[in-house]
């Protein structure tokens, strides 16, 4: 199943075309390495964008089980039937926002929160968005800077929370959340995505997926907006880091190997930081 192919063809993952696996550029597209050192076939049969949609969705579903599993102690905010963890139980794993952030000095859960949800229906949708986006940010940018701009973009949304929520509080009624709030959920990454996508239009790069994008982006901070609950300085905070990291990686260009092992230590980073927020529960108390 991992053999590694050595001769032959295999399909560029850019333009659908046949190349020799030890191209060092596609003749059509110009995508550097196509056949991906010989593995191209193995990680095609992951999907269009490698397998990086499915670690998502098994991240935050896998994270949502265990803080159901967890779940320190407050089962009146939302347990039992509702499906949804305590607050005790998402902190343990690393809930972000203006308390942890700011106030006990959690800075690290800027990295985690993304990762975890606050119920079913939370997660429901949220996931559902990701299977809608990520393939598609990942066939404009590709797999590894799609998950750059999944990951850092997350870090910003939280991190505008954590900073809105405590020194714009007189916002609080707009943009939600407040000084002793905590936050979860992947939509940052959502919005920032939704951002990567709108920047590569605006580009002329799949310019009908930008416009496409802009107008989920308007609906759904508008959605927030008007529903309770819903912490639109992450989502604002998302959309901006989506869009100024894609500036950064400009879709123009081609994804480089040094692109796919920064996501892979943002990512490593990210599972230290849930660990450490595990660790300190455990020690402290959530």
């Amino acid at each position: 199943m991992f053999n590694r192919q050595t001769s032959g063809s295999v399909v560029c993952p850019s333009c659908g075309k046949l190349v020799g696996v030890n191209q060092e550029a596609c003749v059509n597209c110009g995508r550097r390495n196509p056949g991906m050192w010989g593995y191209g076939k193995v990680l095609q049969r992951l999907g269009k964008d490698f397998g990086a949609t499915k670690i998502i969705l098994a991240g935050c579903i896998g994270l949502y089980v265990l803080s159901l599993f967890l779940d320190f102690g407050a089962r009146g905010d939302g347990g039992g039937f509702a499906l949804s963890p305590s607050g005790e139980s998402l902190r343990a794993l690393g809930a972000s926002g203006p308390r942890p952030v700011i106030f006990e000095g959690r800075w690290w859960t800027v990295l985690s929160a993304g990762w975890l949800h606050g119920g079913l229906i939370h997660i429901f949708f949220n996931m559902m968005w990701v299977r809608q986006l990520a393939p598609a940010a990942a066939h404009v940018y590709g797999p590894g800077r799609m998950f750059l701009v999944y990951l850092l973009s997350s870090a910003a949304g939280f991190a505008l929370s954590a900073l809105g929520g405590t020194y714009l509080r007189f916002l609080g009624i707009i943009m939600g959340g407040s000084p002793y709030s905590i936050s979860v959920g992947a939509s940052a990454a959502i919005f920032g995505l939704l951002g990567a996508l709108v920047y590569a239009g605006r580009r002329g790069v799949a310019s009908h997926l930008g416009r496409t994008a802009w107008g989920y982006a308007v609906i759904l901070f508008l959605f927030g907006l008007v529903f309770p609950g819903v912490d639109n300085w992450a989502h604002l905070g998302g959309f901006l880091g989506g869009y100024a990291v894609a500036r950064w990686l400009n879709p123009h260009e081609q994804e480089r190997p040094d692109h796919v092992l920064a996501s892979l230590v943002l990512l490593v980073a990210t599972a230290v930081a849930i660990g450490l927020s595990f660790v300190r529960a455990l020690r402290l108390g959530p």
